[in-house]
């Protein structure tokens, strides 16, 4: 049995002792059974030996060999591979394969690191790079810069706060390298940096230089709703949307890109605020200063309309050279239509200048000033009386339209609709669509109006009455219709209302239910005026008449007894006081008898009615 104790059988020093226990055999190990080369993970020059449909085989200088997709040799803007036999390209080491004398390498992962190299000296050196905002993420945005993915925070993308950044998307910028760690492909990039840098240099000198009138150049930072913000070299200026051209823009952006570089004169300045007011258009001419010239009221022009309203269309006739057709002028019939109906957004028209205003910068236009007057043709041929016939357009409380052309309508009132019942009663026998024939009661060019009347197709029953019959005259009269307060009767088509008081003189001859449909009796023309179109008849007015005649027929007769009298006292000797008081009891007994006779026509007279 050896013994281990024995120094003469078996010695070690120290020192090889302690450089034994200070070797990591673990490690030694793990080394053993991996891939671990210097080369793994690092760009190394690669030449091309065979290519197929598929793969580029490369020859790295090592024992082993390895192959690459064909794809990630394609051009980005061609998709063609430009990569030959021979040729040495740099690759990126994934790994190594010595048992099967492969490598793992990817020509994507080369290029990265040759931009993450490039990256890396510009952060060292302080310059800038280039890159595209492609998108917009919590806190920032995300930046391409020259393939490797970068995050711009949304406080460095300006020095000023942006509400809209859509006018810095998808275009190239300059960006500044704030943090670049290869390990974590974290990159974070800042623009502010960039234009603060830029501009702090010349701002003291451009502010000493500054007023009002002078011309300078500038690019645009940012474009909002309102204008936009140039950087004129350390200080920024606004740009409105009324100062960038002399005609309507309807937004910056028509007119101006972000990045754009143009000439601007200061139209204001206050020292205090440092603010800056720029203008773009007032580097032209004011096309207005020969308007009067150009345009002359009368002449016939052509424009494009630019805008609609609810009140008119805004017409182009020039850049920066607007004119209104305002609603009123754009039809000779269509009043109340909506300018949308007559033209629109980008038609070019014939108007004629109405009225210019230079200190307003206004020009009135008109559209149906170059069409032909509908209402002179229509004047021309039709007169009032005339027969017309045409389709009910539409239909209103106060009556009906009818269309008399394509242009033209008449309006019939309800009051002119039928001479037998009411208006409203009259109108609802019409409808949309309807063919009618009317008689033009009116014509007002002025107004472009034209009165249509159905009824006076057919003649006036009035007008027959108030040309045949006078006041005074006892008619008959056929009962229609009979209500509690009063009957209607008829007389030659025309219907009349009889009061229940105009019944009779009796208090029982003013019950209407005395009285039936279709019954005829006679009443007394009271009122008739045909120029007011009035009628009255009356029952009682009739008996009143009647017993008036009743009572002068007494009178006669009595003034004759009286005589008769008279000459048969004389005749039997009565004379003086006798013969007087003789005469005055045959008075009394006269006026006794009196109203007897005055109720006993009336009285017989109705009876014979009601029978």
């Amino acid at each position: 049995m050896s013994n281990f104790n024995n120094s003469n059988e078996f010695s070690v020093s120290p020192e090889t002792l302690q450089k034994a226990f200070d070797i990591d055999f673990a490690k030694r190990l793990e080394d053993t059974f991996t891939d671990a080369h210097p080369v793994v993970g690092s760009v190394v020059k690669g030449i091309v030996i065979k290519m197929d449909s598929e793969c580029v085989t490369l020859d790295i200088g090592l024992k082993s060999e390895g192959r690459i997709p064909l794809k990630e040799f394609e051009d980005f803007e061609t998709s063609e591979v430009k990569v030959k036999v021979g040729d040495m390209v740099d690759v990126f080491v994934e790994s190594l394969d010595d048992r099967r004398n492969e490598a793992r390498l990817s020509r994507e992962k080369a290029r990265r690191e040759e931009v993450l190299t490039t990256l890396e000296n510009a952060h060292k050196a302080g310059e800038t790079v280039k890159g595209v905002i492609f998108g917009k993420v919590k806190g920032g945005f995300m930046v391409d810069v020259t393939g490797v993915l970068g995050f711009l925070p949304g406080s460095q993308l300006d020095a000023k706060p942006i509400t809209d950044a859509n006018p810095f998307m998808y275009i190239p910028l300059e960006f500044q390298v704030v943090k670049l760690d290869r390990k974590r492909n974290n990159l974070i990039v800042s623009r502010r940096a960039v234009t603060d840098e830029g501009s702090m240099g010349n701002r003291d000198e451009i502010m000493a230089d500054m007023k009002e009138g002078k011309v300078l150049k500038g690019t645009v930072k940012n474009i909002t709703d309102y204008g936009a913000f140039l950087d004129l070299g350390g200080i920024d200026g606004l740009l409105h949307i009324t100062d960038i051209a002399w005609h309507r823009i309807g937004h910056p952006s028509e007119v101006l890109t972000v990045g754009q570089s143009i000439d601007v004169i200061v139209t204001r300045f206050d020292e205090k605020t440092q603010r800056v007011s720029l203008g773009l258009k007032q580097l032209h001419d004011d096309p207005w200063t020969k308007v009067d010239n150009t345009y002359p009221i009368g002449a016939r022009v052509s424009g494009k309309i630019t805008n609609l309203t609810d009140y008119g269309a805004f017409v182009e006739l020039a850049p920066g050279v607007e004119g209104l057709i305002h609603v009123t002028e754009m039809s000779w019939t269509r009043k109340n239509v909506h300018p949308s109906k007559v033209v629109s957004t980008g038609q070019v028209v014939t108007v004629q200048v109405l009225e210019i205003d230079r200190d307003k910068r206004r020009i009135s236009l008109g559209l149906k000033q170059c069409q032909d007057n509908p209402w002179e043709a229509f004047t021309k041929s039709q007169n009032v009386g005339d027969k017309v016939e045409g389709t009910v357009r539409s239909l209103t409380d106060f009556g009906l339209f009818v269309a008399l052309t394509e242009e033209i309508d008449g309006l019939v009132h309800v009051s002119d609709l039928s001479w037998d019942v009411s208006g409203e009663e009259a109108l609802q026998s019409y409808k949309k669509g309807d063919k009618v024939e009317a008689v033009i009661l009116a014509i007002d060019p002025a107004k472009e109006r034209v009165a249509l009347g159905i009824k006076q197709l057919a003649g006036d029953p009035f007008a027959h009455i108030a040309d045949t019959r006078a006041k005074g005259d006892v008619v008959k009269v056929t009962v229609v219709d009979t209500d509690a307060d009063s009957i209607t009767v008829s007389l030659d088509g025309v219907e009349v209302s009889i009061r229940a008081r105009d019944l009779g003189i009796e208090k029982a001859e003013q019950d209407t239910n005395r009285y039936k449909e279709g019954q005829t009796i006679d009443a007394k023309i009271t009122v008739l005026s045909k120029k007011d179109r009035k009628l009255s008849l009356s029952v009682r007015a009739l008996q009143q008449d009647e017993e008036r005649a009743a009572v002068a027929e007494y009178a006669n007769q009595s003034e004759e007894g009286d005589s008769a009298l008279a000459a048969a006292l004389k005749q039997a000797g009565v004379k003086g006081k006798k013969a007087a008081a003789a005469k005055a009891e045959a008075t009394e007994a006269a006026e006794e008898a009196a109203p007897k006779a005055k109720k006993a026509p009336a009285k017989k007279k109705a009876e014979a009615a009601a029978e």
